[in-house]
């Protein structure tokens, strides 16, 4: 078991792993917990493109009598009781490993730590098993010889995590942002092209794309969660997902459309994370991002994530983050490279605390019922904390007794703007809450 700066972490796949290797007698057998969209994916990938050293033996789901599908041979056992395959024995038919979809903390949880205790490597695409238990699950399979891998947890079939640990390996990641949730950016690309968010959110949830309760997507937990494994990953930094900041794109309306193509931006939930001044900031949210930017370009379900390197600067990794047949891809990886005996470097970390204190130019929208000296007493809140303003926007046709404006403010500190507006949310023709947006910088 090998230690560093504090954290267990697993040693690369070698010859003291208990998993069989591919040359022996007989191939890794493979047992799915969950048989929903991906896991359906994963075992149609197993049985139609035969990955060498692979065989599906196990398929576990609840009232596991409606999942059956006559596509899957009679030598898989089907079973409904979860511990007759976390504890079956490999060395009797039991499963060398254990591919867990059904997402969440619990049973999860216990599934795989049942697993790893009782000798089998784990794959997963759980992120917020990862995001919230993931050192301690590692360092668990660690000290048994064996492996969690997750490369399906972040961006779905986009090999984010698979290129952090071994093609970014030897660069030193300053900073990390991309588009991390599906369901939000169908429904920001959708508003793009005119749509309405109510609309749009019935739409992607007939689709499939968001939940009846969208709560965890729109506004921003899925994509903390992610976020908090890659800055692990790309930062080499530990932060626990309920420490970073998020904001709802639930405010986010036709009008701020309408202003960002005025700045020849468009809007996009943003999960960013990067290193200022030796403190660690990380924040998810709406956000202006310029259309020259990669991260203007993703529509619909596509997930896209740029990191910026010391030395190698920006990668952007981009494509189909969502949906069975995609992270069922990224999966079957994990359990190929587990079959080949292929390596995973293992990336240092260290705790680290979240700062909110990004220093970026905004955009705040304001809803007003007009009179006089309205600007000038925005001006003054944002003056008196050395804010200085960039531009002010007033778009006509909109009834004066509710007047939607937008002012832009050069860099200045979130606590800074926060005090300001906060004096601001006082005047009286405030009609509700100022709308406050990151500008990515170009």
């Amino acid at each position: 078991m090998k230690q560093i700066k504090g954290n267990f972490v697993p040693q690369a796949l070698n010859n003291t792993s208990s998993l069989p290797a591919v040359s022996a007698s007989r191939p890794l057998r493979v047992a799915l917990f969950g048989f929903g969209t991906v896991g359906s994916s994963v075992a149609r990938i197993l049985l139609e493109s035969h990955p060498a050293g692979l065989e599906l033996s196990h398929i576990f789901n609840r009232n596991v009598a409606r999942k059956r599908v006559d596509w899957v041979p009679d030598s898989v056992v089907w079973t409904e009781n979860a511990e007759d395959v976390l504890q079956a024995s490999s060395s009797n038919g039991g499963p060398d490993v254990i591919v867990e979809l059904a997402g969440g903390l619990d049973p999860a949880g216990n599934w795989v730590r049942t697993a790893l205790a009782n000798g089998k490597s784990v794959v997963t695409a759980n992120k917020k098993l990862i995001a919230y238990h993931g050192l301690e699950l590692e360092a668990q399979a660690a000290a048994q010889g064996l492996h969690l891998l997750y490369g399906a947890a972040v961006a779905g079939g986009i090999p984010v995590i698979p290129g952090l640990e071994h093609g970014l390996a030897g660069d030193r990641v300053d900073r990390v942002e991309g588009i991390l949730n599906g369901t939000c950016n169908f429904i920001l690309s959708k508003m793009q092209e005119g749509g309405d968010y109510a609309e749009t959110l019935a739409e992607a949830q007939q689709l499939g794309y968001a939940e009846a309760d969208p709560t965890e997507d729109v506004a921003g937990y899925d994509a903390r969660a992610k976020l908090s494994i890659l800055t692990r990953l790309a930062l080499r930094a530990q932060i626990h997902p309920e420490e970073i900041p998020t904001r709802s794109i639930t405010d986010v309306s036709a009008i701020d459309f309408s202003y960002a193509r005025d700045l020849n931006c468009t809007v996009r939930q943003i999960a960013r994370a990067g290193r200022i001044d030796g403190e660690l900031a990380a924040v998810v949210g709406p956000m202006l991002v310029p259309l020259s930017s990669p991260l203007a370009w993703s529509r619909g379900t596509e997930n896209m994530v740029v990191t910026t390197g010391h030395y190698g600067g920006d990668v952007v990794f981009s494509g189909h983050g969502a949906g069975g047949h995609p992270t069922a891809v990224a999966v079957v990886s994990d359990l190929v490279g587990l079959a080949q005996g292929s390596c995973r470097i293992a990336l240092p970390s260290t705790p680290a605390k979240v700062s909110t204190e990004l220093e970026v130019p905004h955009y705040i929208r304001f809803t007003v019922s007009d009179r006089p000296g309205i600007v000038a007493a925005i001006a003054g809140a944002l003056a008196r904390e050395n804010i200085n303003l960039n531009a002010i926007l007033q778009r006509p046709g909109f009834p004066l007794d509710r007047l939607p404006f937008v002012i832009t403010v050069e860099p200045c500190r979130t606590s800074a703007l926060q005090r300001a507006l906060k004096e601001i949310a006082r005047l009286p023709a405030l009609l509700e809450p100022p709308l406050d947006m990151q500008i990515l910088e170009k």
